[in-house]
């Protein structure tokens, strides 16, 4: 018997990461909103900050629970759960990026995507 797997729009994806973030008391919050964005690889980017090696694992799992739950969906890849600097979740058209706060200082993604609408989560 063959399992379906429940079809997911981006938008309820994003907000399936962002439960999975807020979960975990992720700091700063924000979900860039690429889909206005030429060539860009996703739909969104959402990212957040852990303040350590424990919060960022937990952030991580809670977020990859919150979508399996729903959707049966696993990461299509996921990188950076060894050196706990910043933690990758890729489903495709929705990117989660779990970062420890200097990280994400030195990379800040946010500046890359100068074309995102940018929404900051409270």
């Amino acid at each position: 018997m063959e399992v379906t797997k429940p079809i997911i729009s981006s938008d309820q994806l994003s907000e399936l990461v962002i439960k999975g973030m807020q979960e975990k008391k992720a700091s700063s919050i924000v979900v860039l909103n690429l889909k206005k964005v030429r060539n860009s690889v996703a739909d969104y980017f959402i990212i957040c900050s852990g303040s350590s090696d424990t919060q960022i694992d937990a952030i991580a799992d809670s977020v990859e629970e919150e979508i399996y739950k729903l959707s049966r969906q696993n990461p299509w890849q996921k990188e950076g759960r060894e050196n706990k600097e910043w933690v990758l979740l890729d489903y495709v058209d929705v990117v989660a990026h779990v970062f420890r706060k200097d990280r994400r200082e030195f990379y800040s993604l946010e500046e890359l995507w100068g074309d995102a609408q940018v929404t900051h989560v409270e």
